[in-house]
């Protein structure tokens, strides 16, 4: 099975560079999205052959996960436990036979790491949830996660040290849920090579390739064994971000 994720950075303004084109031509058997910008009743557009389950964040044009899968899940919840975060959207679960996929859009800490403290708080809530889900079956986790884990994770790491999304305390959550039983797929099969998904639209980032890996595919730890492949489309455009795949199962 094919699983894809991409931060759109806003699905109409995607969809009129390529998105389309990317989706058709992947087949994913799921399709997830985060940072749709936008609410389900403003879609002009559908993907024949695909269930669609949306959570748009009450600020219109803000935030917002969407998941395209061709298989119908046993269940659906929207936020953690069905609750919290649904504000803002940042979370979808998909129940499955044999596992549980989840897609997520962290929230970035922000600039002057005014949003650090919240950002923390949903680091723990996060672990706590994926780690109940874990114990009842496997589960698959993707989406923007807002942190580049290692100094390998990021262009210029030396320069980086308090900015959001590489501070101590973000990598150090982050190492926090991996410990609690789950794979970074990309680094477990790639352990040294540098590749980004995203690039700031300034300075010429992309074209630099001055960039920071923050989108993420994680398995529980029992899954390994199932990993096929894992991927980063750094050559795809249309977001500041680049889609990332597993092949599973």
């Amino acid at each position: 099975m094919k699983f894809i994720s991409w931060n759109v950075n806003g699905l109409r303004a995607c969809m009129n560079k390529g998105f389309k084109e990317f989706f058709d031509t992947m087949d994913a058997d799921i399709f997830a999205i985060q940072e749709t910008k936008m609410q389900e009743n403003q879609k002009e557009f559908d993907f024949e052959g695909y269930y669609e389950y949306w959570n748009s964040a009450e600020k219109k044009g803000y935030s917002g996960t969407l998941i395209y899968t061709k298989e119908k899940p046993i269940n659906v919840i929207n936020g953690i436990d069905g609750e919290l975060y649904n504000d803002e959207g940042r979370i979808i679960t998909l129940e499955f036979e044999k596992f549980f996929f989840i897609t997520i859009y962290s929230p970035n800490s922000q600039e002057g790491l005014k949003r650090l403290d919240y950002r923390m708080e949903f680091e723990d809530k996060l672990r706590a949830y994926l780690t109940k889900l874990d114990k009842i079956k496997p589960i698959i986790v993707c989406g923007d996660l807002n942190v580049a884990h290692n100094e390998i994770d990021i262009k210029n790491p030396q320069s980086n040290q308090r900015n959001a999304g590489f501070t101590i305390e973000e990598r150090t959550k982050f190492q926090a849920l991996l410990d609690a039983g789950f794979t970074d797929t990309f680094r477990y099969q790639y352990p040294d090579l540098i590749k980004y998904t995203w690039w700031s639209y300034r300075f010429n980032a992309r074209r630099n390739n001055v960039g920071w890996r923050i989108d993420y595919f994680l398995i529980s730890n029992r899954l390994q064994k199932e990993l096929k492949e894992s991927f980063i489309y750094d050559e795809v455009m249309g977001s500041d971000h680049c889609p990332i795949a597993i092949e599973i199962f």
